[in-house]
């Protein structure tokens, strides 16, 4: 007897976008979220009386229009807004910003050369990204295991994967090839001569990730932040009205509407696996839940590590899974302001307010700080982006003041002998002091601040190691090597165990790819066996 079609473990927006395609396909499902309340880290929450923010997840840009389009997610509530400025690279006595559409322009006041090799540089990005874009809803060629369906599957997947590399051609083919395996810094040395102009690329390929831009695959994960849009529109970034929560609130109504159940303060506390099967779960409360298929919408780590019985598990995948790397280094923060900042190099309160702040003028200063982590836990100088979304959205805070989101890099997971419940509030103090040291007054203006150290984010949000994309973007970590070889069809060890989360094809970010891809491979799974292979193949 099964209680549902399927059980999907957290109610972040992978897991409610997975929720809505089964319920939508006529499935009987079920999520069942730890916390209060529906979101995973794309939540938003009241931090301090009259002020509210993005608590993790903090801006939109990767969310994908057909999960938009499919879910109905305006009719749902959502509404995303353009940012004003895309970003704003304050220096010591100058500055980088820059509008959608106008980069040329942004450049030219820097660099005449810079602007000059923009073109080809965009569209050398836009190349390599056109064609990894096509797979962000595809699941990706799989080793071969299993029957003959299987294979035949996989090896269209493999012609498919061959006919767009070949559609590349030499030159872009290349660039790929190099986008994959360089690091980011060689790249964007051989492109431009600017400083600013380097850091406000070369920032991309550091945001969760523990590496310098001169690590070597660096480059993909600067990529990887160019496959998004907003409101139809490439190479914008937005804000969702309410903050990140109202995506999750407005994925929730959706899957809700189409007939799945939603369980908050329901976690879990094991997988059941009876004869090599994954066949349910049990609740921290003891409540034994039963379906034919088991999601996993949390970390791959915490899933193997913590909710899969280890006896379960052959030791050779289990060895894998201990190597999977889970650390992206991240210190998130969100401050009460009395005020707006004013920035030496560019006073007032412009554009550039709406703007991603970059507080990191230099890929050397990046490296630094990188550096300096691996030494030390974290850097003199962190590397920091500021959002001010109320800039934006003036329900976030009472009118005159503000609230402003820091996404802190490179901050160490273990920090040896010392404890993050001992430093929290040192690094906290030095994250503040380097934003005041760009904007002076900043400081002051500091009504309340909510902090949360990599250690934070785990024991809050089950990521892993702090890590937010549920595991490093590694060539190791990525298409058909995510979470790990054999296992990048979201299909896992066990018959009736799948993968619907950031630590499977195409990885993190709020994307909801992850999750439309998985349900569309169990609603395959489920038919098939419902009705047979031709069942499935009419499906």
């Amino acid at each position: 007897m099964t209680d549902c079609d399927a059980l999907i473990i957290g109610a972040g927006h992978n897991g409610l976008a997975c929720a809505f395609y089964l319920a939508r396909a006529g499935l009987r499902v079920r999520v069942l979220e730890r916390l209060g309340v529906v979101g995973g880290a794309a939540v938003t929450e009241e931090f301090h009386p009259g002020f509210r923010n993005s608590v993790a997840a903090y801006t939109v840009g990767l969310l994908h229009p057909q999960v938009i389009a499919d879910m109905r997610l305006p009719a749902h509530g959502l509404e995303i807004v353009e940012r004003r400025a895309m970003n704003f690279v304050p220096g010591e006595d100058n500055y980088l910003l820059t509008r959608a559409g106008d980069m040329p322009s942004a450049l030219a006041r820097l660099s005449a050369r810079d602007a000059r090799a923009w073109p080809a540089y965009a569209a050398e990005i836009d190349r390599a990204g056109d064609m990894l874009r096509q797979w962000l809803l595809q699941t990706p060629p799989n080793l071969p295991r299993g029957g003959w369906r299987d294979k035949a599957r996989q090896a269209k997947q493999a012609l498919r994967l061959g006919r767009d590399l070949a559609g590349l051609g030499p030159d872009g083919a290349k660039a790929l090839h190099d986008l994959f395996t360089r690091s980011a810094g060689d790249m964007l040395d051989r492109w431009f001569e600017n400083d600013l102009v380097k850091a406000l690329f070369g920032f991309d390929a550091v945001v969760g990730n523990y590496a310098s831009p001169y690590t070597p695959g660096s480059a993909y994960v600067q990529l990887h932040h160019t496959f998004g849009e907003v409101n139809g529109k490439r190479g914008v970034w937005g804000h969702a009205m309410g903050g990140m929560g109202a995506i999750t609130q407005a994925m929730a109504s959706a899957a809700a509407r189409a007939g799945a159940e939603i369980s908050l303060a329901s976690p879990v506390r094991e997988v059941i696996v009876e004869k090599g099967a994954a066949q349910g779960v049990v609740l921290a409360d003891g409540t034994a839940l039963r379906a034919k298929a088991i999601v996993a919408n949390v970390n791959p780590k915490l899933l193997y590590g913590r909710l899969v019985p280890a006896d379960a598990l052959a030791p050779e995948f289990r060895a894998r899974m201990s190597a999977y790397r889970c650390e992206s280094a991240t210190f998130r923060m969100n401050v009460a302001l009395s005020e707006a900042p004013r920035f030496s190099v560019l006073p007032g309160e412009g554009d550039h307010l709406s703007a991603g702040i970059i507080l990191a003028p230099s890929l050397s200063y990046m490296d630094r700080a990188y550096a300096q982590a691996r030494l030390n836990g974290w850097s003199s100088q962190p590397i920091i982006e500021m959002l001010i979304p109320s800039m934006l959205d003036a329900t976030l805070a009472p009118a005159g003041a503000h609230v402003a989101s820091l996404f802190c890099q490179h901050t160490a997971y273990d920090l040896g002998d010392r404890s993050w419940d001992s430093c929290r509030d040192e690094v906290a103090d030095l994250m503040i002091a380097t934003v005041d040291a760009h904007a002076p007054g900043f400081a002051k203006s500091v009504i309340a601040r909510q902090v949360l150290s990599p250690h934070d984010l785990e024991d809050r949000f089950g990521l892993i190691g702090g890590d937010i994309f549920h595991g490093a973007l590694g060539l190791d970590q990525i298409f058909s090597a995510r979470p790990l070889l054999g296992h990048a069809d979201y299909r896992g060890p066990l018959a009736g165990l799948y993968h619907c989360g950031a630590g499977a094809h195409p990885g993190g970010g709020v994307t909801g790819a992850p999750g439309h891809n998985s349900a569309h491979e169990i609603i395959s799974d489920l038919r098939a066996r419902r009705g047979g292979f031709a069942a499935a193949q009419r499906a």
